[in-house]
């Protein structure tokens, strides 16, 4: 369990539609999972081509769960090994204050802000390609509520796709017994050699916290974990979660602030997504099998209906792909007015100092850091400066 150096941030409520509660259900098994890693796909038929709208899966029996935050954030790989002790004393207890702040400032600002700018239906935007009856969209198609029971799930695809942009997306999660859930929050490409970055939310048993499990799929390769625990309660009220892909990074935000950047290294031979068209997608769906605790804890279905919901999704800073075989298509006029902001957008100094704050309290795991996975030499990515000053 994590160390947390300030209280958590604790929102108010946003007024939401009243709806009636989901019937309990009982009968068949939830629907299947897709293998995904590599510890799945080796026993699986490798030759058909990964198809982003099944439920994504990432056994976490195979992840080393021993690592603490401290040792999961190697400092030098974000502003050089004299940079921890100039973290320190007077200077380090002032940036932690500043930090805190931060964090409640950026999450009631961005409620705020996406009050006012994001008012966009769901239901316009979206078709539910699995589950279709466990979806139910209210208030005029703002609002979606998706439900896992015994029978299935249910999953959302966006109707367009897209090439770069900034994706957000406010969630509630399943409050109480959410062990052997997942909610999910991702942009996927599909085919063989697909690229993907996610937001999974791993359920748990009352009382105890969700862990984020983010992962970020390039040219087929994956096995890029980092999972988090929050610093507020994700099932109380809707936080906005976002995606900002561009041609220099990735970046994952919640609330606006920062927790994960993924650098375009392709000229160090890693690769990067730049080529491929995405969907967004949204789902609810059991992996009870690895979610919750190694999978030592199973889905307690007389709990069900597990119900999470969804709203404002704004992909107004984004290019909606227009076909064709070149990327250069969804280029020129095609581009929105803010492209010469988030195509360029990188962390500034303060969202870096953020960002490191972020990785040394609430991180749980990070693959870079993880030498029983990698015994030998961590992956190209892992020795390469994330950042710098």
């Amino acid at each position: 369990r994590c160390r947390r150096l300030c209280s958590p941030v604790v929102l108010p409520r946003h007024d939401v539609p009243v709806t009636r509660p989901w019937p309990h259900k009982s009968g068949a098994h939830a629907g299947p999972p897709r293998p995904r890693t590599r510890w799945h796909l080796a026993k699986a038929t490798t030759t058909v081509p990964i198809n982003c709208s099944r439920a994504p899966v990432a056994p976490l029996l195979s992840l080393s769960r021993d690592i603490s935050p401290k040792i999961a954030t190697p400092f030098q790989n974000f502003t050089g090994e004299g940079f921890a002790e100039m973290l320190s004393g007077s200077l380090w207890r002032l940036l932690a204050v500043a930090v805190a702040v931060t964090l409640a400032v950026g999450a009631t600002g961005a409620a705020a802000a996406v009050e006012a700018g994001r008012s966009r239906s769901l239901h316009r935007d979206f078709d539910a390609v699995w589950g279709k009856r466990n979806a139910r969209f209210f208030d005029d198609g703002r609002v979606v509520e998706l439900a896992l029971d015994r029978e299935t799930g249910s999953r959302l695809e966006s109707k367009d796709r897209y090439l770069f942009g900034r994706f957000d997306l406010d969630i509630r999660l399943v409050a109480g017994e959410s062990a052997g859930t997942i909610t999910s929050f991702y942009i996927c490409t599909g085919g063989a050699r697909h690229d993907e970055v996610d937001f999974e939310f791993l359920g748990n048993v009352s009382g105890e916290p969700y862990i984020l499990h983010t992962n970020i799929f390039s040219d087929g390769k994956g096995e890029r974990e980092q999972q988090f625990v929050l610093w507020f309660d994700p099932t109380a009220d809707f936080h906005t979660y976002s995606i900002l892909w561009n041609p220099l990074n990735i970046i994952l935000y919640i609330d606006g602030t920062p927790i994960r950047v993924f650098k375009n290294n392709e000229a160090n031979g890693v690769p990067f997504p730049t080529r491929q068209p995405v969907h967004v997608f949204a789902s609810i769906w059991n992996a009870e099998e690895w979610a919750t605790q190694g999978g030592r804890v199973k889905t307690d279905w007389s709990e069900a209906p597990f119900v999470a919901a969804y709203r404002r999704f704004d992909a107004t800073s984004a290019c909606v792909w227009q076909g064709g075989a070149s990327p250069a298509r969804c280029g020129g006029d095609h581009l929105p007015s803010s492209a010469s902001s988030w195509m360029a957008q990188r962390l500034d100094w303060w969202s870096w100092m953020t960002l490191n704050w972020v990785r040394m309290n609430y991180m749980t795991y990070d693959y870079c850091a993880d030498r029983k996975r990698y015994p030998h030499a961590f992956p190209t990515e892992c020795i390469i400066p994330i950042g710098r000053i």
